[in-house]
């Protein structure tokens, strides 16, 4: 089944709104095995709204639209598509009666205009929304399924889930399920992950199961999903890849749920052992420790942190020798070494974990070019540093060491020798 998605709406165009309704409808539809083909943004104007839905309903098995469905002037989806049709608006008295209820439970007064949001074309099911006061409406005309929706996202998403995902199953068979199973790695590229860790997985792939790769600043999720005409099928049918992904990538994948962050397993590990952890950040500018503190509960793990930027603050906050800076620089193994002992006594906690580097465009040498990055870690049992080089980019120099830098502390508490990227331990 293939489907069409219109977002209606000149606050779309001129990025007054961030339409964020298609990627989530994109996402969801294909959670229900149709595919989405193409994705039109257009403008409040009735005779473009009509065609773009008459073009879309010739090419495809679905349209949904979304916006245009509320009270005031601008809001026009309805009579564009009663003109397509060529019929008429109804008012629709179980809605009608609904609005007034609500409003009046709301102690919000009742005006004319929000009886226009009853009016609906003759030839339409209604989808009732009880998470607003606008109807979706359903219609299947010239073999294909046309629903209209409301704009507001959590509007949208209601009768999704409540309307046009039944909808479908009731009215077509080739509606199936999909699971979708993520697995999110870092600390390896993607080719690196697919050449050499998880090799050909032509003899796993087929029309019931496929597989993503979906790379991001330091990190590779995969995303494995499987069709089938059961929910208990389509996961059964990715079964044997997540088991052959999970034996040859184990140590690289921290988090088998798409929104869980690398911070937040972190976390979940210093709580499980009891530890506490201090950053020490120079180059970074506070973002690792930033980055922690995003995850709701880390003030029971996260001690604080010490922006190091100046010398002078390495020296008189975290103990740095201004000998070793002298002799080696502030971007340098000593440097890094001590920031990250220096924290962790200066806080009282069993981990520190420090940054140092040339963040960039500028300052770079032949010897410490912009992109080198020092990372310290300390603990009782272990105390080392590493050296990477990223990029030319400040920002993106930035956001990799903190990736990699919390992914040290991730494969360190995890009983993981091996370092992110390939990276070599530098010992005290």
């Amino acid at each position: 089944m293939k489907a069409q998605l219109i977002s209606i709406g000149n606050e779309l165009l001129i990025g007054d709104t961030v339409n964020t309704n298609a990627s989530w409808m994109g996402q969801f539809l294909n959670d229900l095995g149709i595919e989405v083909t193409r994705v039109h943004t257009i403008s409040d104007e009735q005779e473009l709204i009509a065609s773009t839905v008459s073009e879309s309903m010739k090419e495809s098995d679905l349209v949904i639209t979304t916006g245009g469905l509320g009270p005031t002037h601008d809001d026009i989806t309805k009579t564009a598509i009663a003109e397509l049709f060529g019929i008429n608006l109804i008012q629709n008295d179980a809605v009608l009666n609904y609005i007034k209820e609500l409003f009046a439970s709301r102690n919000i007064p009742f005006s004319e205009s929000n009886t226009w949001q009853a009016m609906v074309p003759e030839n339409c099911e209604v989808l009732f929304n009880k998470a607003g006061t606008a109807p979706g409406m359903w219609f299947h005309e010239h073999d294909c399924f046309l629903a209209v929706l409301p704009g507001v996202p959590y509007e949208m998403k209601y009768l999704m889930k409540k309307g046009v995902a039944e909808k479908l199953r009731q009215e077509s068979s080739s509606i199936g399920y999909i699971h979708t199973q993520y697995l999110k790695t870092a600390g390896i590229g993607e080719s690196t992950l697919s050449d050499y860790i998880l090799g050909d997985l032509t003899s796993y792939l087929n029309s019931h199961v496929s597989m993503a790769y979906l790379p991001s600043f330091g990190s590779v999720t995969l995303r494995i999903t499987g069709k089938g005409a059961t929910k208990e099928e389509a996961i059964q049918h990715t079964e044997s890849l997540i088991r052959h992904i999970k034996l040859r990538a184990g140590d690289f994948i921290y988090a088998e749920e798409k929104e869980t962050t690398l911070s937040e397993q972190v976390g979940k590990l210093l709580i499980e052992k009891d530890l506490r952890i201090g950053t020490a950040e120079s180059c970074t500018g506070g973002l690792i420790a930033s980055t922690i503190t995003d995850v709701p509960g880390s003030s029971s793990y996260m001690q604080g942190g010490i922006v190091a930027y100046e010398n002078e603050v390495k020296i008189a906050e975290l103990g740095v020798s201004q000998h070793d800076l002298d002799e080696f620089g502030a971007v340098s193994k000593p440097i890094a070494l001590q920031m990250a002992h220096g924290v962790a006594k200066a806080l009282g906690t069993e981990i520190g974990i420090s940054t140092t580097g040339v963040a960039g465009p500028g300052g770079g040498s032949e010897e410490k070019p912009v992109g080198t990055v020092w990372i310290g870690y300390f603990s009782p049992e272990q105390h080392f540093a590493v050296k990477a080089l990223f990029t030319k980019d400040r920002l993106v120099n930035k956001q990799r060491s903190t990736i990699v830098a919390l992914e040290i502390v991730r494969r360190v508490l995890s009983g993981i020798d091996e370092l992110p990227y390939g990276l070599k331990k530098e010992f005290a």
